[in-house]
């Protein structure tokens, strides 16, 4: 079986690459080709290097300010000839972004089948997230096969009306991901940080916090800071403009604020598995967290994973100062609060995501995909 994965940015790679190896281990059913568009260039090659993956093909359509429109269409037109030369039998791609949204649409122009990894994410407003909500939805849309991490996953996509013998529970790739770096290098950190004090990482990128909300999370995390001797704060810096200028501008004066480049996935694992409490607007993080047995603060209003809110391991405050203050003040200082959410079980699976997306399309090239039936896959 031709298999095409596709994927453009380091969120995607990471969660692609344990799909990828699968893949690889049985060459023996799959010849695997990886097309990567370079969507996001650096970040992209940190985390194809961890993997140890080498593209197939290399689309390189990252361009200096680029937007959405030149994304999309840089994406669309570079996939046409690829995907006519190579014909595969599916193409996988993963989750929302607009690499995931251009390479379906590419697909089904050619009617190439689609495979969606981490299918049926929903908030169910299309501006937000923006704009990852309506890259999914049209993902979702024209895919064959659907990998959804969780059950409520899956039941958005079988309210859309997606065939419930094509939609699978597989937990999420990202979950093996983190336990295959853990293995390798749990401690690996990017900088010397006191053992005595307890950590603070937060993470910040989304659009939607920009501008003023962007400032109200700096002033929480700077008051915190302030406000417990014990604690120090690391913040890997995204590179976007309107991030780094916020951040750099609030923050970069506090001795127990550190602020550092993005990380490779390596040092930010152990980044997470030595914090203490995490602040995030990143869905990835949202997962791998909480089965690290961190408590998470989501600097969003709404997430497209609420079976981590349901289960007790998230909680979202938004980017609003006197909600991350609250919840924030009330974990680092109450140990029954903060081992109610540590404790608590993740959703996100059990590490065996990518074996069990090879053994779904293996069944789905063999035409036995109705052996399988719509239930959770347990082995």
């Amino acid at each position: 079986m031709n298999v095409m994965v596709v994927f453009g940015t380091r969120p995607e790679a990471i969660k692609m690459a344990p799909v990828v190896q699968a893949l690889r281990q049985r060459s023996d059913a799959f010849e695997t080709c990886v097309c990567v568009t370079a969507q996001h260039r650096q970040m992209l090659d940190q985390a194809l290097s961890l993997f140890d993956i080498e593209p197939d093909v290399d689309l390189n359509v990252m361009r200096p300010h680029q937007d959405l429109f030149q994304i999309t269409t840089a994406v669309l037109n570079g996939l046409k000839p690829v995907l006519e030369e190579r014909r595969p039998d599916i193409a996988l791609v993963h989750g929302d972004t607009s690499t995931t949204m251009a390479a379906s649409l590419a697909c089904y122009y050619l009617k190439i089948p689609v495979g969606h990894v981490e299918a049926g994410l929903r908030t169910f407003d299309r501006y937000y997230p923006f704009p990852e909500e309506m890259n999914r939805v049209v993902t979702d849309s024209v895919a064959t096969l659907y990998f959804a991490p969780t059950g409520g996953a899956r039941d958005n996509l079988l309210r859309s009306g997606a065939s419930p013998s094509h939609v699978f529970v597989t937990g999420n790739t990202v979950i093996d991901a983190l336990f295959y770096t853990l293995s390798r290098s749990a401690d690996r950190l990017p900088l010397t940080l006191d053992p005595a004090k307890r950590l603070i990482l937060a993470t910040m990128h989304r659009r939607e916090n920009f501008g003023e909300p962007m400032r109200e999370i700096c002033r929480a995390i700077r008051d915190l800071v302030d406000g417990f001797s014990d604690v120090e704060a690391v913040i890997p810096v995204h590179p976007n403009p309107a991030v780094r200028e916020m951040v750099t501008q609030m923050l970069c004066d506090e001795p127990r604020i550190h602020l550092i480049e993005p990380q490779e996935y390596e040092p930010f694992c152990a980044l997470m598995n030595r914090a203490s409490l995490i602040l995030t607007d990143s869905g990835g993080v949202q997962e791998e967290a909480p089965s690290l047995k961190k408590p998470v603060l989501v600097l969003r209003d709404e997430t497209e994973r609420p079976e981590a809110v349901q289960m007790g391991v998230v909680k979202l405050v938004g980017p609003h100062y006197a909600r991350i203050m609250e919840e924030s003040v009330r974990l680092l200082s109450d140990p029954a609060a903060y081992d109610a959410m540590a404790r608590a079980v993740s959703p996100y699976g059990d590490g065996k995501a990518a074996q069990r997306i090879a053994s779904i399309l293996t069944h789905y090239h063999a035409g036995t995909l109705a052996e399988l039936g719509d239930a959770e896959m347990t082995t």
